[in-house]
C-alpha cells in the first residue's frame, strides 16, 4: 500500500487500514467515513479487504451447487425492479405442485447437486383470493406452510438440503422451516427508509420495510438458524446508507453469530418494469461496496458477489470475497433470467488464475456444523450433513464431481 490512506496520514478518514487488515475492528464511525475516501483510495480499501479474508478464510472460494425451485411468483408486493413476480392473470400455474417441485430436486441430485433454493413471492394468499382458494383445496392455509411441506419432502426423499427464501418469517413459520434448513435467507436490500417513500422502489412493497425484514433475521437469530442475508446495490440509495445497512447486519451478527453470509448484489435494469432506465451499478460501485462489506463484517462472515450478474466476475475475488453463491447446471436464475450462470470449469478457471481454489460447500457453511461446532442444529439434519461432506467441510468429491456435467 503506498497512498496517503494506507500509510496513515493524519487528514485521512481512515488512517489505520493497515490495522484492519491485521484483524482489527472497524468502528461504526470509521465505517460510515469510509465514504469520504476519494476515487484513489479504491485500489487500498480492496487490498485491505483482501489480505482480512486471507487471514479469516485462507486461498478456498466456495459455491453451493443447487437446484433454484420457485415454488410461487405470485407476490402482494410490487417493487420497482422486479420480473419475478406475477399476478393470477398471468400465468397458468399459481404455484409448483409438490411433485413438481420434488421432480427438480431429484433431478439436480443427479447432476450432484446439494441445495434446493426456494424462492417464492411474499404471501400472496394476502392479495388474491385464488392463491388462498389453491391452497385451502389442498389443505394449506399459508404459503409458508406449503413451502415447509415440500421442504421436509425433498428433505427425506433426496440427498439435497432446502435452504428456504420466502421472506419475511414469523417464530412460528421459521421454526417449522428449522428442522429440513440447515440455513434460511432475506435479503435485507436496504435499511434506508427513503426507499419505501412515495416514488421510491419499494413504495408498494411493505415487506420491503426495513423493520420488518430486520426483525425476521432477529428471529432467526433467537431460533439459531444460520442465516444469509445482503444489500441491493443502485436501487436509489447512496453509499453512507449502504454502510448503515451493513452496519444494521452486523448489529444483527454480534447478538446473535447466526449471519453465515453477506451478499452484495449489483442492480441490473429489466425492461416492463418501472426502473427500466435506471443505470446499472458500476463494477467500480459494486467493488467498493464489496470491500466495505468485507471491512466492516470482519474476517470471518462470507462475504458473495453472484458471479453470473458481472462480466468480469474474478476482480470481486480482489475485494474481499470467499464465496460465488448458488450455480446451478440445471435450473436459470429466476429472478435474473437474463443472466445465465457461468460453466463450472471456467468459473474453476477464473477462480484459479486469481490465485484461490474452488470448493463446492452445502447451503450452510461448514462452521456451523465442523470442527467441534456447537451450533444448535437439529440432530436428523446435522447427521445429513456430515454425511455429505468431507472432514473440512465441504461437498464429498470436491469440484472433480462436477466435471462431467459441463
Amino acid at each position: 500500500m503506498t497512498s496517503s490512506v494506507a500509510t496513515g496520514a493524519a487528514n485521512s478518514p481512515l488512517p489505520q487500514l493497515d490495522r484492519l487488515a491485521a484483524g482489527a475492528d472497524l468502528s461504526d464511525r470509521d465505517a460510515l467515513r469510509l465514504v469520504e475516501l476519494d476515487d484513489g483510495a479504491l485500489a487500498d480499501l480492496c487490498a485491505a479487504a483482501s489480505e482480512l479474508r486471507d487471514r479469516g478464510k485462507g486461498r478456498v472460494i466456495t459455491f453451493s451447487p443447487k437446484v433454484f425451485i420457485p415454488l410461487t411468483r405470485l407476490c402482494r408486493d410490487f417493487c420497482g425492479y422486479c420480473t419475478f413476480r406475477q399476478s393470477p392473470v398471468e400465468t397458468e400455474n399459481l404455484y409448483l405442485s409438490a411433485d413438481a417441485a420434488l421432480a427438480v430436486a431429484k433431478a439436480g441430485e443427479k447432476l450432484g447437486c446439494t441445495e434446493a433454493l426456494f424462492t417464492l413471492g411474499e404471501r400472496p394468499e394476502q392479495r388474491y383470493p385464488e392463491a388462498g382458494g389453491w391452497l385451502a383445496e389442498r389443505g394449506y392455509r399459508t404459503t409458508l406452510e406449503y413451502l415447509a411441506a415440500v421442504c421436509r419432502m425433498v428433505f427425506r426423499q433426496t440427498e439435497l438440503l432446502p435452504h428456504g427464501n420466502p421472506g419475511t418469517m414469523s417464530r412460528r413459520e421459521l421454526a417449522a422451516l428449522q428442522p429440513t434448513n440447515p440455513s434460511v435467507g432475506i435479503m435485507l436490500e436496504s435499511s434506508s427508509p427513503r426507499l419505501y417513500e412515495p416514488g421510491g422502489p419499494h413504495e408498494f412493497a411493505p415487506s420491503k420495510r426495513p423493520r420488518v425484514r430486520l426483525r425476521t433475521m432477529e428471529l432467526a437469530g433467537e431460533l439459531g438458524i444460520p442465516f444469509t442475508t445482503g444489500i441491493l446495490i443502485g436501487i436509489g440509495e447512496t453509499q453512507t446508507e449502504r454502510v448503515e445497512s451493513l452496519l444494521a447486519i452486523r448489529r444483527m451478527h454480534r447478538r446473535y453469530g447466526h449471519i453465515q453470509e453477506v451478499i452484495v448484489q449489483n442492480f441490473r435494469a429489466k425492461a416492463d418494469t418501472p426502473m427500466a432506465g435506471v443505470p446499472d451499478a458500476t463494477a467500480d460501485e459494486l467493488m467498493w461496496t464489496t470491500a466495505v462489506a468485507r471491512l466492516i463484517m470482519g474476517e470471518r462472515v462470507n462475504i458473495q458477489v453472484p458471479p453470473n450478474l458481472s462480466e468480469n466476475y474474478e476482480r470481486y475475488i480482489h475485494a474481499g470475497i470467499n464465496d460465488w453463491g448458488g450455480v446451478s447446471p440445471l435450473t436459470i436464475d429466476y429472478v435474473n433470467p437474463e443472466a445465465p450462470w457461468p460453466q463450472l470449469v471456467e468459473l474453476e478457471r477464473r477462480t484459479a488464475a486469481a490465485g484461490y481454489q474452488l470448493r463446492p460447500r452445502l447451503p450452510v457453511y461448514p462452521e456451523y456444523f465442523k470442527n467441534g461446532s456447537e451450533w444448535p442444529l437439529p440432530p436428523d439434519l446435522r447427521a445429513k450433513l456430515l454425511r455429505l461432506t468431507d472432514p473440512d467441510g465441504y461437498v464429498k468429491g470436491g469440484i472433480q464431481r462436477y466435471a462431467r456435467n459441463d
